[in-house]
């Protein structure tokens, strides 16, 4: 049974991998070198022990500073535990490099554009799994153990490197049935477009910010439309699939849905600095994610 270590009771960390290194190397220049430290702040972490042990464990022999003893039982007890620590670490850095690649995104956006188009990476690298969380949280990447995140914005997020993935143009969309209540002089490009859209029931998802921004943009308020508000963009968009209201989403999310015929593009409006952005923790990729990188990228640019 693995008993439960009281760390009031350990030396700290620092001091114990400063003594390990002086007693293998026998010198406390070299152990400086190989932690990055001074020598003064090796001798000081070896003082410190000695007096939490109230014994020697090093003494001078002449060039060489060698373990005494007690000194040598606790370097050996030391090398012991650093190499189980390090075993646990290259074990689960190993099994992150080997195993399943793991993609957060929106709900949207992995529903719309990428499990459409997935299938075509597996049949090309089926020795690739990849696992994707679908949540519109927006996720800490290295405390939730996802190497890779598809978000939607500016592409400008504290702590983690980005690469533009897809133009997002934001386009309001509606069901054929819907869009034909529109008068029949309704014109995109027309000053009153906005008005008589306004005129049509909305299904809105709450969280999606621009939609609101771009109202205001047009002289309208929240209050102006007549609104279904829903908690996510993947059920604001089933809901316009179903002709309950007018749907503002980011263009590559209804692509398919405009293709096939099941929604109709009423309005565009472009915002160069939005789209859809690869997000990763500072640093290099490992050789399977970076092949999957690289197939979005192509699959964003021509599929």
């Amino acid at each position: 049974m693995r008993l439960h270590m009281d760390w009031r009771d350990i030396p700290s960390l620092s001091a114990l991998r400063a003594f390990e290194a002086a007693a293998r190397l026998e010198n406390y220049s070299a152990a400086a070198r190989t932690l990055n430290v001074t020598h003064a702040a090796i001798a000081q972490h070896v003082r410190a022990l000695e007096t939490h042990f109230g014994q020697s464990l090093i003494e001078r022999e002449g060039r060489r500073m060698v373990p005494t003893p007690a000194g040598r039982r606790l370097a050996t007890d030391l090398a012991n535990g650093f190499a189980e620590i390090a075993a646990g670490v290259r074990t689960l850095t190993e099994a992150r490099r080997e195993g399943p690649i793991s993609l957060t995104t929106t709900r949207s956006f992995a529903e719309n554009w990428l499990m459409p188009r997935l299938s075509e990476f597996w049949s090309a690298r089926p020795d690739i799994p990849i696992t994707i969380s679908s949540d519109d949280r927006v996720h800490d990447l290295r405390r939730e153990g996802h190497h890779l995140a598809i978000r939607y914005g500016r592409g400008v997020w504290p702590g983690v490197e980005t690469r533009f993935l897809s133009r997002a143009n934001t386009v309001v969309v509606a069901h054929p049935a819907l869009a034909a209540r529109l008068p029949e002089t309704y014109a995109a490009a027309a000053p009153e477009a906005v008005r008589m859209l306004a005129d049509l029931p909305w299904v809105v998802d709450t969280s999606f910010g621009e939609l609101f921004s771009w109202l205001t943009v047009q002289g309208l308020d929240r209050a102006d439309i007549s609104a279904t508000e829903l908690s996510s963009s993947a059920l604001a968009l089933a809901a316009c699939r179903a002709g309950a209201g007018v749907n503002m989403q980011p263009y590559a999310v209804v692509q398919k849905d405009l293709d096939e015929g099941r929604l109709v593009l009423l309005l565009e409006q472009c915002d160069t600095e939005l789209g859809y952005y690869l997000v990763q923790q500072p640093g290099p990729l490992p050789t399977r994610v970076k092949v999957f990188v690289d197939w979005l990228v192509r699959c964003a640019a021509y599929c």
